[in-house]
């Protein structure tokens, strides 16, 4: 089994696996030229003739090696407390973040009452981390990290409609669920509010609701195009809505199979409540086949996320402001109650709406969020 420290970059833990099959390889006696081997002679003539060199045939390069087991991979605890200190150390290791960040993270989880991975009391996943990343490595998952988004598990924001590339991209997105690990159970509880502040945390913000929709659907869009800055919220939600592409992040069919749906609520969950009603969630990227086209997960399917809508182009969070509340997103039992539309671009109503930075904004069991990350260039 591998170990290693908060301080060990995953990158560095799967080239061990590399190295060592390239070794191998390189000993490898066959792939030597023989001593024993006679030159052969020069054609004679009156053009002198070039030296015949063989070359030796390049070995393939390995397979990725499979993602390593989690820090504290099958602990599941029974209090909210021991449950944070088991995210944080997992948090700390495979984000690679920083003393000052993790102490932001902790600094923003103490101030709730709920914030964490669900009440440990009521909450039964219907799968473990252990049995993510197994079925992942059986379906050769590899996520290769994106140098420009400068940080593991993130993909580029860009719209290939009109031309564009990764190189092009001017924001970044999480692939998974905050935390952001795969195999790891999302955050749930979080207000608005505390979503945006733990973005800020490990150095990344709050998506805006187009940058969701659009690595969802595979193409993101200037905000110009997708937002209607000169109308009301309801007016220019049924705009967007009526002209919208219809699509989810694995085609143009709808699927609920594809995507962690199929879990359950807690009997005697009715609505809302701590201690009635578990985060049954799956764990991030248990799905393969739930991924855009832009390589993002779990987008329908396990838990709501909260985004930033802007009503004014200042307020868009990708230039430095803060909107709206807007809910992205099905969630863990959408296939037995399909609550609302769920295809990549459904923008929804004003749910519990509030400005992002108000402090009483919404949180519940099956509310999470995921971050973005501006490009600086």
């Amino acid at each position: 089994m591998l170990a290693f420290s908060r301080c060990t970059p995953l990158a560095a833990v799967l080239l061990v696996a590399a190295a060592c099959s390239s070794s191998e390889q390189d000993a490898d006696p066959s792939a030597a030229p023989s001593a024993a081997a006679p030159a052969a002679p020069a054609p004679s003539g009156s053009v002198q003739a070039a030296a015949v060199k063989t070359s030796a045939v390049p070995a393939p390069a390995p397979p990725p090696a499979p993602m390593p087991p989690l820090p504290d991979e099958d602990l599941y605890p029974d209090t909210l407390e021991e449950q944070r200190e088991a995210l944080f150390r997992r948090m700390a290791v495979m984000l690679r973040l920083s003393d000052d960040q993790m102490s932001a993270v902790r600094g923003v989880f103490e101030r709730s009452s709920h914030l964490g991975q669900g009440n440990p009391k009521v909450t039964q996943h219907p799968v473990t981390r252990k049995q993510c990343r197994e079925k992942r490595a059986e379906a050769g998952v590899v996520d290769e990290d994106k140098p420009m988004c400068g940080g593991p598990f993130m993909a580029p924001l860009y719209d290939p409609t009109a031309g564009e590339k990764e190189e092009d991209a001017k924001a970044c997105i999480d692939r998974f669920e905050f935390p952001g690990i795969p195999c790891e159970h999302p955050v749930v509880y979080p207000s608005a509010r505390e979503a945006a502040e733990l973005c800020a945390a490990v150095g990344k913000r709050l998506c805006d609701a187009h940058e969701w929709e659009g690595a969802c659907a595979g193409a993101v869009h200037a905000p110009e195009v997708e937002y209607s800055f000169d109308k009301p919220r309801k007016e220019a939600k049924n705009l967007h809505n009526r002209d919208r592409e219809i699509v989810w992040a694995y085609g143009r069919e709808k699927n609920h199979a594809a995507c962690g749906t199929a879990s359950r609520k807690t009997e005697g969950c009715t609505s809302s409540g701590w201690k009635r009603c578990g985060t049954n969630s799956f764990p991030a990227g248990s799905f393969p086949t739930c991924k855009s086209p832009l390589g993002v997960y779990d987008q329908h399917g396990n838990v709501a996320e909260h985004m930033n809508l802007p009503l004014a182009s200042e307020q868009l969070a990708s230039r430095g402001g803060k909107g709206w509340t807007e809910m992205k997103g099905s969630w863990f039992i959408f296939a037995n109650l399909e609550a609302h539309e769920d295809d990549c671009r459904w923008r929804a109503p004003d749910w519990h709406a509030t400005r992002v930075s108000d402090p009483q904004s919404h949180g519940n069991y099956h509310l999470g969020f995921r971050c973005c990350k501006t490009i600086e260039k």
